[in-house]
């Protein structure tokens, strides 16, 4: 007898996807039902507005449809479709959730434990992807790539981008701040390390890698690291400790002329009070993957300074995420058919 498995996909995380890891992991000891999504080519529900939808955000999906996908089937698989305490009671066979994502924020956790289903995630999947990413958005900004495609855009020939007064120093030249130490920000400090960059974490709840110790990263307060690095990229994970906590009191704390990253979340970062900042002249740049409200909304100022590199949540997006997700979550559900405990319960 096959166990069938709901699969909700969407068109970057793709069902079809999901479907040859889990049958590569559990042959033909399982039976999935496909369904796919609109995300990203429409956006998802970002915040906690919707009645019955109580502390969910980040989701796409009817909770009508995402119940008559499911069914009867034990085991969903899903990215964006949200589960709320109602739709686990409508939803009484279902006994474990692969969430493809790093948190469940689209899950309501006290319904799923109220009712005993297991909810697993996959921690990582994107820190390859996010971290290439930094390192190329630290370069964009510091060595005025988004400067000089711009001006090209508008016709205009920037050769004053060669003065000793506009040109940026090689990253071989600074001091680079990585705040969190998670799976993301080690993956950018070796990369960083790579191209003899001095680097300094602030991470009150880890150690370094003998490694990168070895190497020479230094381990230091956030207050020494805003103060001395040239660049600031942020890393954290969004807990009460760490919403705002780029605020305005930080950003003036920063190194004058110093460059901010944020590839991580909005909701870290004051940003009327980085706008401020870039403003006044008092740091040099910003590349903003990120931020407080998405979509950004077109009056947002930070959209239209010439001095900030923009893009819109894109860093964690590569085949190679799909693909580890993808094998994360068809591990979970052999273990589970096995009897196996499950590697990354939530």
């Amino acid at each position: 007898m096959t166990v069938e498995i709901a699969v909700i996909g969407d068109r970057f995380m793709l069902s079809s996807m999901f479907e040859s890891a889990i049958r590569e992991a559990c042959g033909d000891a399982v039976s999935c039902r496909l369904l796919d999504l609109p995300w990203p080519d429409e956006p998802m529900e970002h915040g906690y507005a919707k009645p019955g939808m109580d502390g969910l955000k980040e989701y796409m999906g009817e909770p009508d449809d995402v119940i008559a996908h499911v069914g009867n089937a034990p085991i969903l698989v899903t990215h964006l479709a949200p589960l709320s305490a109602a739709m686990f009671e409508a939803m009484p066979a279902l006994k474990l959730v692969a969430v493809s994502r790093g948190g469940p924020v689209n899950i309501d956790m006290a319904a799923a434990r109220e009712r005993g289903v297991t909810v697993v995630n996959t921690p990582g999947r994107n820190a390859s992807a996010v971290a290439e990413f930094t390192l190329g958005a630290i370069l964009a900004e510091t060595r005025n790539i988004t400067r000089g495609h711009d001006a090209l855009r508008r016709g205009e020939w920037r050769g004053d981008l060669y003065r000793a007064d506009e040109t940026g120093e090689e990253l071989s030249e600074m001091t680079v701040g990585v705040i969190g130490y998670g799976a993301i920000g080690t993956r950018v400090v070796k990369l960083l390390r790579a191209f003899g960059a001095r680097v300094m974490v602030a991470d009150p709840y880890v150690q370094l890698s003998a490694a990168d110790a070895a190497d020479g990263v230094k381990l230091v307060s956030r207050e020494t690291l805003l103060a001395e690095a040239d660049v600031v990229t942020l890393h954290a994970r969004v807990t009460p400790e760490t919403t705002g906590f780029i605020d305005a009191q930080a950003l003036a704390a920063m190194k004058p002329g110093a460059v901010f990253v944020n590839t991580a979340r909005g909701p870290m970062v004051d940003y009327p009070a980085l706008t401020a900042a870039l403003e006044s002249g008092h740091l040099r740049g910003a590349m903003l993957e990120t931020f407080a409200v998405e979509p950004a909304g077109p009056d947002e100022r930070l959209l239209s300074l010439p001095n900030v590199t923009l893009t819109p949540h894109i860093a964690g997006a590569s085949l190679k995420t799909v693909k580890i997700a993808a094998a994360q979550a068809a591990e979970e559900i052999r273990r589970r058919l096995a009897g196996e405990p499950p590697l990354n319960p939530c």
